[in-house]
């Protein structure tokens, strides 16, 4: 009984070491993507370190007289972890996906909808005493479904987000 006792009050410590400082927030995500370069995020923490993040994001590119416009939403999941001992800082890694579709105002260019898979890490910071939450993170997508054929499927996305938390 003891050692249950000792075991159920470290898994509680080291619960409570993961603890987040908000539990959702929304905002604007600026990235590097070409589906996505511009985005409203939306981040909720559904464990103690886990938190899911979802963003609808727009790009518009004009490239030889053509113009294309991706519409995107991806969603990802972030396992969270201390930096030190900062408050409010910390560390994530994860994965998740994306869906996007892309316009081509040029009938004989291939527009279409793509697919894509991606590892991401980053930071985030919460104020201490603000409601706003800050981060950077590098997305590195590789589209398994590419709907049009003048980029080779991969794109080094990157990105910072500052958000509201509530």
């Amino acid at each position: 009984m003891k050692k249950i006792t000792l075991l159920l009050a470290a898994v509680l410590f080291v619960g409570s070491s993961f603890a987040q400082d908000y539990k959702n927030s929304i905002g604007i995500r600026l990235g590097s993507g070409y589906y996505d370069v511009a985005a409203v995020a939306f981040k909720t923490f559904i464990t103690q370190p886990g938190a899911l993040e979802f963003d609808l994001g727009f790009d518009t590119d004009k490239f030889g007289g053509n113009r294309y416009t991706s519409a995107a939403l991806s969603g990802t999941y972030q396992h969270h972890f201390p930096i030190g001992n900062i408050q409010g800082f910390k560390w994530f890694v994860g994965g998740g996906a994306t869906l996007s579709n892309t316009f081509v105002n040029n009938d004989d260019l291939d527009g279409g909808f793509n697919v894509g898979i991606y590892p991401t890490g980053g930071v985030d910071y919460k104020l201490k005493n603000a409601p706003f939450a800050f981060s950077a993170d590098i997305r590195p997508t590789v589209h398994i479904v590419n709907g049009y054929d003048y980029r080779d499927g991969f794109y080094a996305n990157g990105g910072v987000t500052a958000r509201y938390t509530f």
